[in-house]
């Protein structure tokens, strides 16, 4: 018995090591100490002098580096650079293109609260708040997006001259050039506000401040490019757009054919050295009615004009609209959503160099700029969209959901739109706490490449997911188009933004966790750096400290896992107050299982990873769902931890954890390695999945403070536009909810003496009549019944046209044309 214990000594001393992540010497410290109080307990002298021989042999090498290096270190990284897999230039400007911020935490299985806490409360200047309430609020007004989708196809006249006037195409422009030099929190903030009214407007006004020239000649341009554009593109002297997909580029822009030949030729009357371009693009948003064309393509210097270099690379370039054999071609109609888009093409269209974005300087540099950008504005006009639409969406839903009545109750008294309802507002505010902390992190001067990548897969995810649900609850109300509809034209564009700005199918499978796993991992990139020196020695030094870095962290996450597994995330110490801690736990725990599932893969699969697209799919979630988590718990605790928002964060964590463990369950039941996949089950798993999806208790508080008046509800819809007139039908239904609950004791006294034949009358209005004149309602019920109709009809009404009112136009069929 004596033996066990020492043994048993022996693993817990080890396995408290591994947990605190303890050095090499502090572990032998410890297994000394253990050991040796064992002994003196009466523990088995002979185990005890054989676990401390053990301890040393174990040890020793490790901890002379003359021995580890050269006998340890050296074949490992021998090793290692044959599992290595190749990195393409692209793959490697794209890994260092992007910076890491919250997110590596998770990578090490252990994140450290702290840092998330101590990252500043994202608030809106005096400056901007004035912005949001005077000119944002004045153009939703203005906007009827009925008008704008079925009527114009087209913003009107008086919106593009608005939006040019107030400068709403360079919020991103600093004040030098005369732009609004906002903050990436108030971008976020007005685009959130215009898709609440028109998606047509908010992306109308999102690209020019998203990827495109106004943010790559912020950051490449040339002097005298700032001091000529800037300003235009400020004033919408300008309108820009950029031309990156084409017929055979789509997702994979870096295989563009477009290209452009280093030669001479003519600008404004001079000869000067310059590039022939031909090219093809499609889908270009505010093409059409662009007078500035930002353009990738391959640029190429067949004669050595510029130097040795012959394929130069993919480079960027500014093109005016009026450049001789610049083609801009007919409308694209994505899904009834008109906003300006369209394709563009060029053949030997002669620029010079001075227009490349950044001179000549910057020739061949294009994908670098391009990801570097492109990480900063996917942050913000695509996951805002989707958090305008959600919000106003929950918000308005719930309140259709109180005022619609069937079966003598409102529709949102069932259970299974109570269901739908707790979706809707527990993605809503996902969807809303993602897409700030994203533009947050812009804020900070992040280069945010994987979370930009999360918050656009899983906005537009939640967000198409949510519409559905929302079609489901108010019927036919969504279903028959028309100004007084307010989700049929969301339902229809959902697709649109899952497809733009790199498809979600890629983005989930090779993105998120593929980009993540190597920027973020705290080990993982300077390894390979380590690999890639040439210099052997160097490369040595290198390694050490990574390797036995990333070991000690490999030992640690299996015991963490294990534990946390264990012990179902409920002991051990976490930041957040009473309500939140068991929710940092949970973080902890799967933390560590991811960290655990990244190391394993990647040692066992190598270069074959990149292949296992369903695997790095589901890692790639459960990253999403940390990352997201982590994003809901600091918006929660930055604006003071409101009881009233509980419900909603409890549904939307729960829901995460849920998809956490299908993720993971799925990634070990189709491990390429089953043997491997079962014993990591056993780690992760070990008393079996636990995480559950939020119960119906907890749906129906959330369905009700979407039914509720109240301060929940009011902090949902903030920063949508809610003003009730005639063009915002949301905004009519919202005003009416209060009234409504107020009516319903009133109501329910009316239908109950229906019930009793108190009242003989059919016509409803000679029903409350009577009701009046038999004193079954007085004055003031009998007026606010009146109103409540009135109000109801409004909430519940469909449009109807006369057949020539939606014969808005015919097809040419004689000039119909199909490309590619």
């Amino acid at each position: 018995m004596s033996i066990v214990v020492s043994i048993l000594v022996f693993l817990l001393a080890g396995l408290f090591a591994a947990y605190h992540r303890l050095r090499l010497s502090l572990w032998v410290a410890l297994e000394a100490v253990a050991l040796v109080t064992s002994w003196l307990l009466g523990a088995s002298g002979v185990a005890t002098l054989l676990l401390l021989f053990v301890t040393a042999l174990i040890a020793i090498p490790l901890l002379l580096p003359s021995i580890r290096k050269p006998y340890i270190t050296a074949p490992l990284l021998d090793t290692f650079r044959k599992l290595l897999p190749p990195l393409s230039q692209t793959e490697r400007i794209a890994l260092e293109s992007g910076s890491v911020g919250f997110e590596g935490e998770f990578f090490s299985g252990d994140p450290d609260w702290k840092k998330l806490f101590s990252l500043p409360k994202p608030e809106l200047t005096a400056e901007e708040r004035a912005f949001l309430e005077g000119p944002v609020e004045e153009l939703c007004k203005m906007t009827n997006d009925w008008e704008i989708t079925h009527v114009r196809a087209d913003l009107p006249p008086e919106i593009w001259d608005f939006v040019k006037k107030h400068k709403f195409f360079g919020m991103i422009i600093p004040k030098e050039y005369g732009g609004l030099g906002f903050s990436a929190l108030a971008h976020h903030k007005v685009i959130q506000k215009l898709s609440s009214i028109s998606a047509v407007l908010s992306s109308t006004v999102g690209v020019p401040n998203s990827l495109g020239p106004g943010e790559l000649l912020m950051h490449y341009g040339t002097k005298e490019q700032k001091e000529y554009y800037l300003p235009r593109l400020a004033a919408g002297e300008e309108i820009p757009c950029f031309a990156l997909t084409g017929p055979f580029a789509g997702s994979d822009a870096t295989s563009i054919p477009d290209y452009g030949i280093v030669c001479t030729g003519e600008w404004n009357g001079a000869q000067v050295v310059g590039i022939k371009l031909t090219f093809d693009k499609r889908y270009i948003t505010l093409a059409p009615v662009s007078t500035l064309i930002g353009l990738a393509f391959r640029m190429h210097d067949p004669e050595g004009l510029l130097g040795d270099e012959k394929d130069i690379g993919i480079t960027l370039a500014l093109i005016p609209r009026d450049t001789p054999g610049i083609e801009v071609g007919r409308r694209h109609l994505p899904l009834n959503s008109p906003f300006q888009n369209g394709p563009v093409r060029g053949k030997e269209i002669f620029i010079p160099l001075s227009q490349l974005i950044g001179g000549e300087e910057y020739a061949g540099k294009g994908w670098q700029m391009l990801t570097e950008c492109l990480a900063i504005g996917r942050s913000i006009t695509l996951p805002s969209t989707a958090s305008g639409s959600a919000k106003i969406g929950a918000v308005t839903t719930g309140a259709y959901a109180r005022i619609r009545k069937q079966f003598g109750l409102s529709i949102g008294r069932f259970e299974g739109v109570e269901e739908a309802l707790a979706r809707i507002g527990g993605k809503a505010y996902t969807i809303s706490a993602l897409s700030q902390a994203t533009a947050a992190a812009v804020d900070r001067g992040d280069k945010p490449a994987v979370p930009s990548a999360i918050a656009k897969y899983h906005c537009t995810t939640l967000g198409r997911e949510m519409v559905a649900d929302v079609m489901d609850v108010i019927g036919g109300k969504g279903i028959v188009l028309g100004p007084r509809n307010f989700a049929g034209r969301a339902w229809q564009a959902a697709p649109i933004s899952i497809t733009v700005e790199g498809a979600n199918i890629m983005t989930r499978s090779l993105l998120i966790f593929g980009q993540g796993a190597i920027l973020c991992h705290p080990w993982v990139l300077n390894e390979m750096k380590a690999a890639q020196n040439p210099d052997r020695r160097d490369g040595v030094d290198e390694f050490d400290p990574c390797l036995f870095g990333h070991i000690r962290y490999g030992l640690s996450n299996a015991v963490r896992s294990l534990w946390f597994g264990l012990t179902a995330s409920k002991i051990g110490g976490a930041p957040g107050d009473h309500y939140t801690r068991r929710f940092f736990r949970k973080l902890d725990r799967y933390s560590a299982n991811l960290a655990l599932m990244t190391d394993v893969s990647m040692l066992l699969l190598g270069g074959k990873l990149k292949l296992k697209e369903s695997l790095s799919g589901r890692l790639g979630d459960v990253l999403s769902q940390l990352y997201i988590a982590s994003a809901m718990l600091k918006r929660f605790h930055d604006e003071g931890a409101p009881e009233c928002d509980r419900p909603f964060l409890a549904w939307a964590f729960h829901d995460g954890m849920h998809k956490i463990e299908t993720a993971l369950s799925g990634a070990l039941r189709n491990f390429p390695i089953r043997p491997v996949g079962w014993l990591l089950w056993v780690l992760i798993f070990p008393l079996g999945r636990r995480a559950e999806a939020p119960g119906d208790r907890l749906s129906r508080r959330v369905a009700s403070l979407l039914m509720t008046p109240g301060e929940a509800r009011d902090r949902m819809g903030a920063g949508t536009f809610t003003t009730p007139c005639e063009n915002n039908p949301a905004g009519r239904i919202n005003g009416y909810l209060a009234k409504t609950v107020l009516a319903e004791p009133v109501e329910r006294k009316f239908l109950k003496a229906l019930k009793n034949r108190e009242i003989e009358a059919l016509d409803y209005s000679t029903q409350l009549q009577e009701a009046l004149s038999k004193g079954v309602l007085t004055d003031d019920e009998y007026r606010l019944l009146i109103e409540l109709r009135e109000m109801t009809l409004d909430a519940i009404t469909v449009d109807d046209f006369d057949s020539d009112e939606l014969a808005v136009g015919r097809l040419d069929t004689s000039r119909r044309r199909s490309r590619h």
